[in-house]
Formats: C-alpha cells, structure tokens, sequence
C-alpha cells in the first residue's frame, strides 16, 4: 500500500535528520533493527504502539510520522470524507484482521491527539497484545468490538464508548466488520 511505504519513507527521513543510524533508532524505540527496516521499506505495516514508540525516540509527535501536511487553524472533515493513513494488517497469519485508519486532523501542527476513524476487519483471537505510553478513547459507529485489556476482555456494542491507559497491555479485534471513533493521546 502506498501509504505504508509513506509512513516509511517519512521515518526514514526523520532518522537520517537527526542522524541516526537504523541501530541507534531500533535501540532507543525497543524495536529490532529487522522490524524497523520492514517498516521504512514498507514491506511491514506497523500498529499504533511501534509507531508511539518510534515517534518518542525521535523526539517527534505521533502525527509527524503519520502525515507531512501542516495546518495551523482548525482542520474540517467534512461529510467523512477522511484521509486514509495507515492500514494493519498482519499479513502472515491474518490473525489481527485488518485495521484500516482513517486520521480526523491530518496537517493539523502540535496536536496532542490523533483522532481516527477505524475500520475493523475480522482476525483471529489469538493477535499479540500492544502497549504504549498514553491513553485511548474508542467510541463505536458500527458493530461490535472486542477490547482485550490486561487479562480482561470487554464486549463494545454501538453507542458504546471505552477510555482507557495505553500502557496496559490492549487490542482491538471484531468477530464482523466494525467502525470505531478512536482518539489516541500519546505524551510527547
């Protein structure tokens, strides 16, 4: 996907800006050397908590790797006619499904937060766990979710909303497609 090899190509470039070399990145973000070059190649599409993790060692926010745009007044989606960012997918085994996201303040400079609409696709249940800094909010459009929070699983129906401490281990999965309203707030 195009903006796999976006997202990429953009880290790749923030880590020659600051001189880094690919070891010193993956040291410092916790990633292995191997997962950051399938990232910057493109042949791996990562989930929200590498790219948290990547963003902070670079000393950038979240939404710096996800989108090159700057706006610095407010930033209007209109009729949700939103950009498509990032697609997950695990590839191997299809065990995470597909998240397909879709960023609600692409360009927008110095957010805080990055505001998503997501598309869940079905996986198995067996996906790793994330974790990272911050916290998340999810409210559900359509469909059903299921979080997985630490060792407690939490049934999401439409309507219904969760907020919740990223740092905990967590993942989002859906036995039929679901959409998501799903707010990211990664400390800088």
């Amino acid at each position: 996907m195009g903006d796999t090899n976006k997202i990429g190509t953009r880290l790749a470039m923030l880590r020659n800006e600051r001189k880094l070399s690919p070891a010193e990145l993956a040291s410092r973000s916790g990633l292995s050397e191997s997962e950051l070059a399938a990232i910057e190649s493109g042949r791996h599409s990562p989930s929200i908590a590498p790219l948290v993790k990547l963003s902070r060692a670079l000393g950038v926010r979240l939404g710096t790797i996800l989108d090159d745009a700057e706006v610095t007044g407010p930033v209007v989606v209109k009729g949700g006619r939103a950009d498509e960012v990032m697609r997950v997918t695990d590839s191997d085994s299809q065990k995470l499904g597909t998240l397909t996201f879709f960023s609600l303040a692409r360009g927008k400079t110095g957010r805080s937060m990055e505001p998503f609409i997501v598309d869940i696709r079905p996986g198995a249940k067996e996906a790793t766990l994330s974790t990272h800094e911050g916290e998340e909010f999810i409210y559900v459009l359509d469909g059903e979710i299921e979080l997985r929070y630490g060792s407690d699983t939490i049934r999401i129906s439409a309507g219904d909303s969760v907020y919740y401490d990223s740092i905990v281990p967590h993942r989002v999965s859906s036995s039929a497609p679901a959409k998501v309203l799903a707010v990211v707030y990664a400390p800088f």
